[in-house]
């Protein structure tokens, strides 16, 4: 793909190109659209995804009592609350200076795999089954989530199911399906009744049964349509994710690992308490969502992709054994092709979904949850950074406290905003492979969604980048006829209209 078929700034006369829009984006987390610059030929010049909503939870956090910012940032989002939820709780860990004791780590590790168990559940089976099992160019009015229920009500009815017993993992450790306040600073503020552990255990065995169905399911997809899913959006990306000590698959806790598009090592086990020294945060005029890169590679070479196709290929091995046997087989899978296929998203979210099961039972098992212990306060710290693997890739939680016990700062990278330019040239690629040069049709169309959808996209929670998104304002009067409006240019610079 040359620069010439995806960049407006060579196309030789771009005002003479027109403009296709997705917009919304459907069946994601948030709100965004996709731009489509085609000239009379339908050959495509331009292909850009937009976050076109604004958090800004980075601001209004600061001057709130640090304790309080577990809890705060969990209203990001109602799908990954969890996710925040203990990333901040790690940061504040930091703060208080905090060694977990084992009953407080164990029950948050609990905490954490049933929200990744729900999410990857929520994800597959809601969001992204009407394409797996329809088509991409079936009929629209079938491709959602009532049509699978009516055609397909025992993978439906599994899919609830497998989200329900996260929820609930969720309420016994958290307190709340959503919105818990179970971590706090420095532990937990309960543990696991004997009672809650065998409630949850009745139905362990059971979930790791459907999440190795829904390994299959994936699996099966890509055995019928090869060609299609080796080949859509595929292509090589430096990746990052978190790796335990001995390089297994730890989605709470572990150093940053980082290898480049031949999977060369770039940094290893490296520690997130210093990630800005390996990240760096780039912002472009046309999206609220920044563009993260590798330090070392530059903002042109340097951006990356997290997230489950990132942790199944990068860790050395699962540390549970059906999920480790799924794994073998995928990295296998015709010559590794999955790993560079954006739908191998899928089919790594589903090993996932399987371990999380798995690690649910594991903990379920462990004396550990019904401790007492569940607090520990060491010497006070100016900073904290938290980083978890949230269902949608690496999460980085980094704030700066006063002697007054205020957040006086907060920089927030979340999965989505990892995989910001990822997204983009997924979409870029499938455009070129499957709309350039054709009439453009709604099936047509939803290949960029899917290529979306893959990375299960939270938008929401992504957005940050304050005053450098081109703005206009008008002001109407009863009648519709326009009394003023003030621009804001891509610098920030506002001004009034001529």
């Amino acid at each position: 793909m040359s620069d010439s078929s995806t960049n407006l700034e060579t196309a030789a006369h771009p005002e003479n190109l027109r403009r296709v829009a997705i917009d919304p984006v459907s069946r994601v987390e948030g709100h965004g659209k996709v731009t489509l610059l085609l000239d009379d030929d339908n050959r495509i010049h331009q292909v850009r995804l937009h976050i076109v909503e604004f958090r800004g939870f980075e601001k209004f956090i600061q001057g709130r009592p640090y304790w309080e910012a577990p809890v705060m940032v969990q209203r990001l989002c109602g799908i990954c609350p969890v996710s925040h939820h203990l990333a901040a709780s790690k940061a504040m860990d930091m703060i208080v200076g905090a060694t977990l004791t084992p009953t407080a780590e164990k029950v948050r590790r609990l905490m954490h795999y049933g929200q990744i168990l729900q999410s990857h559940a929520l994800h597959f089976f809601h969001l992204s089954s009407p394409d797996l099992l329809f088509g991409f160019d079936s009929d629209v009015a079938k491709r959602n989530i009532v049509g699978v229920a009516a055609q397909y009500p025992e993978i439906a009815k599994q899919g609830v199911l497998l989200r329900k017993f996260g929820q609930e993992v969720i309420r016994v450790t958290a307190g709340k399906r959503v919105h818990g306040t179970g971590a706090i600073p420095g532990g937990m503020n309960k543990n696991v009744s004997l009672e809650e552990r065998d409630y949850l255990l009745k139905d362990a065995d059971q979930m790791i049964a459907w999440s190795r169905d829904a390994v299959g399911i994936i699996r099966q997809a890509f055995e019928q349509n090869l060609p299609l899913y080796n080949a859509f959006g595929s292509f090589d990306a430096h990746t990052l994710g978190l790796i335990r000590a001995d390089g297994a698959m730890d989605l709470y806790h572990g150093g940053l690992r980082a290898r480049d598009k031949q999977g060369n090592t770039l940094f290893d086990h490296y520690d997130y308490g210093h990630y800005w020294d390996v990240i760096f945060e780039d912002v472009k005029p046309w999206s609220y969502m920044k563009f993260p890169f590798l330090r070392s590679l530059g903002p042109e070479e340097g951006w990356y992709r997290v997230g489950p196709l990132t942790r199944v290929t990068q860790c050395d091995f699962i540390p549970t054994p059906l999920a480790e046997a799924e794994r073998r087989v995928f990295v296998a899978f015709d010559d590794g092709r999955p790993a560079r296929s954006t739908l191998g998203f899928h089919w790594a979210r589903m090993i996932e979904m399987l371990h999380s099961a798995e690690m649910i039972r594991e903990l379920l098992l462990d004396p550990d949850l019904q401790g007492t212990d569940l607090v520990s306060l060491g010497e006070r710290q100016e900073r904290g950074v938290g980083v978890i693997e949230a269902p949608r890739g690496t999460l980085i939680h980094h704030y700066k406290v006063d002697e007054h016990d205020q957040i006086v700062r907060c920089n927030l990278i979340v999965s989505t905003t990892h995989n910001n330019q990822s997204m983009n040239e997924s979409i870029r690629r499938v455009a070129m492979q499957h709309l350039d040069g054709h009439q453009l049709t709604e099936g047509l169309l939803n290949h960029i969604e899917v290529a979306i959808r893959a990375f299960d996209p939270c938008l929401s929670c992504a957005t940050h980048a304050l005053g450098k998104m081109p703005l206009e304002v008008e002001l109407l009067a009863a009648d519709g006829a326009r009394l003023d409006v003030l621009t804001r240019n891509m610098d920030g610079v506002s001004c009034p209209s001529d």
